[in-house]
């Protein structure tokens, strides 16, 4: 004897939850990526602009700035993956076999992990960029108008150190919008 296999019509509002999960999963993938691959080629050319033009040296606050917009990068990665996998969860919710589909308890766990990711990587980016902004600041208070020290560069605030302000508001921004994400999420598969 071979058992039938448990094949039941899919539910409407699994079917909602599931368009749900697949439409704000992709919003949150794409809004990420494009945030995090700006955000990564700014810190980029700052490592590659520091390295060459200021000879290693760098203003005090600024590497470890720098570490934690890098820490901030590297979960904004790990939420892209997230993100990516609600997309997953959705295709599972809508398969035929009813024992295939992730339980409700499962796709919420899921969703509240997308949280935590996104307000740690928020976390991380917003201390390096409290470095770095006071590190900014710390050298345009002891520049003085008109005067001009050799060798003294790393004194004066350059372009590059805007862009990776920049570059950690763009990182706050998609860690934001992950949390936004997964929240509306959550109250969506609380329906």
């Amino acid at each position: 004897m071979s058992e039938q296999p448990d094949i039941s019509p899919i539910p409407t509002n699994l079917k909602q939850i599931s368009q749900s999960l697949q439409r704000i999963g992709w919003a949150a993938f794409w809004i990420q990526l494009v945030l995090g691959v700006i955000s990564s080629i700014i810190l980029l050319l700052y490592a590659f602009s520091s390295s060459t033009s200021r000879a290693g040296e760098t203003a005090q606050g600024t590497g470890f700035g720098i570490f934690f917009a890098i820490s901030g990068l590297v979960t904004l990665g790990m939420s892209i993956f997230w993100a990516f996998r609600y997309t997953k969860i959705a295709t599972q919710l809508k398969d035929p076999m009813a024992s295939l589909r992730p339980s409700k308890i499962d796709t919420i766990q899921a969703v509240r992990v997308g949280v935590i990711i996104n307000l740690s990587g928020m976390l991380l980016t917003l201390v390096g960029a409290q470095a770095i902004i006071g590190s900014t600041l710390a050298r345009s208070l002891s520049q003085q108008p008109g005067t001009f020290i050799p060798g003294g560069a790393v004194q004066f605030i350059q372009p590059l150190d805007l862009f990776v302000v920049q570059a950690n508001t763009n990182t706050i921004f998609a860690h934001f919008a992950g949390v936004i994400a997964a929240l509306w999420l959550l109250t969506r598969l609380y329906k």
